[in-house]
């Protein structure tokens, strides 16, 4: 009698670690919080994130890891250059059908590309791992950094739209971006990183 093999669901996706030419991208652990809140702890980064609030401490970095392992509505990964952490790349399930691509560097690893680097592995892993047609992220308008990023990767923008920023708190204008499969099949030439499972 055959039985029948249950694929990943959007909360079972098995947890691995994604690498590329520089750097190293694995699920964060209570290990981290250290790390994890004193890059986070700066203004310039919660003011462009919509959730992270300001100031970031510890006690943040906890409960999101512990959240995490909770089984929650993400799938996150820690960016590592050199054995060190240098920010979070991920995708925020909102809805079954709905995956939106979320970044965030320290602020000493801004312009090196690694934004691009780690956002290009994770949209390789979503598209691979997954079967939705899109995925979509955003950028503040007074970011051109993380615009940047996301047309490097071969999103396409759709408009703007107003967002609640936490540390802000208030609303922002939000250039708003998709990538559809058949986009990044034709853009697959980017991909040098590998996966293992853990």
């Amino acid at each position: 009698m055959l039985q029948d093999i249950p694929t990943p669901t959007l909360r079972e996706a098995r947890a691995c670690v994604l690498e590329t030419e520089r750097l190293t991208l694995r699920k964060p652990t209570l290990a981290d919080v250290k790390a994890i809140a004193r890059l986070a702890n700066d203004r310039r980064i919660a003011e462009n994130t919509r959730r992270l609030p300001h100031p970031y401490t510890q006690d943040d970095a906890i409960d999101f890891v512990r959240a995490l392992g909770a089984g929650g509505r993400e799938t996150v990964f820690l960016i590592e250059n050199n054995h060190t952490p240098i920010g979070m790349v991920g995708i925020d399930w909102r809805e079954e059908t709905s995956a939106e691509l979320g970044y965030w560097l320290g602020v000493d690893y801004w312009g090196q590309g690694f934004g691009t680097e780690a956002a290009r592995a994770v949209i390789d892993y979503f598209f691979e791992e997954f079967d939705l047609d899109q995925l979509i992220s955003g950028a503040r308008v007074v970011n051109p950094s993380s615009r940047n990023i996301l047309e490097k990767c071969g999103f396409q923008w759709g408009g703007v739209e107003l967002h609640r920023f936490e540390a802000l708190g208030s609303s922002s204008p939000v250039d708003c971006f998709r990538l559809s499969r058949g986009v990044w099949t034709s853009l697959k030439r980017w991909n040098n990183s590998t996966r293992r499972e853990s």
